[in-house]
């Protein structure tokens, strides 16, 4: 399967609260609904994945869709982001599902994407929305409240402790999908959904889906908050 991504995009850059930089497009695909049919078809293969905090089950897109996505994002939006040469990328279609009882700690909370990062490299993510009731809401970008130090050792125990556990040590978190600010985090902006829009943001900035309504979530493709996700090793223009 090959992605056919528009070749002139408009491209809005939106700017939150500390310089946060998010640039958004609409109409990023020529024919986002072929998407939604292959989430259709193949989802019975999507699974969680224990390795990082996403909400849902995933279903890594082929490889002739991540070359495109890839080489799309590298014209017109790698610079934007900070970065001088792609060194990896990957992409996958993922679709929130866990009801706010069933999250684990490390999903109370918003979360960076900056793993197996290298000094002089940076992570860029993008997020591809392929639904339609915006109620299913859009993406939120959050910044520490606390120290670096106690930020860490918060969403390091969000990983490692039991819900019981957590609570008792920080019952200052409320369990379910973080939605407003809370005592260690501040809500800094959220971009709204829109069918066939992208996202693309640092990938070091917290963030999270913007889970308002937790019981419009849906396990149908074509019914349910579908998106595509993508991730981008960078090595900084800076370097």
């Amino acid at each position: 399967m090959t992605a056919l991504f528009n070749p002139a995009p408009r491209i809005e850059r939106r700017v939150f609260e500390g310089g946060v930089e998010v640039f958004v497009i609409d109409d990023a695909l020529l024919e986002p609904t072929r998407f939604v049919d292959f989430a259709a078809e193949h989802w019975p293969l999507a699974r969680e994945k224990g390795h990082n905090a996403f909400p849902g089950a995933e279903l890594p897109m082929p490889d002739a869709f991540n070359d495109r996505l890839t080489d799309w994002f590298n014209e017109h939006l790698r610079r934007r982001l900070g970065g001088r040469r792609t060194l990896r990328a990957h992409s996958r279609m993922a679709m929130a599902t866990r009801a706010p009882g069933a999250l684990e700690p490390r999903q109370w909370l918003c979360h960076r994407d900056r793993d197996h990062v290298h000094p002089g490299e940076r992570v860029a993510a993008s997020v591809l929305y392929l639904f339609d009731d915006v109620g299913l809401g859009g993406t939120a970008f959050y910044a520490p409240k606390r120290d670096a130090q106690a930020t860490a050792l918060l969403v390091h125990d969000s990983s490692t402790l039991e819900a019981a556990a957590f609570r008792a040590k920080h019952p200052d978190v409320a369990p379910g999908y973080l939605v407003d600010s809370n005592d260690w985090l501040e809500r800094i902006g959220v971009v709204e959904p829109r069918f066939n829009r992208l996202i693309a943001y640092d990938g070091d900035v917290f963030h999270t889906s913007h889970i308002v309504d937790a019981a419009r979530l849906s396990t149908d493709p074509r019914r349910g908050r579908l998106t595509i996700n993508g991730f981008f090793t960078l090595r900084s223009a800076t370097v």
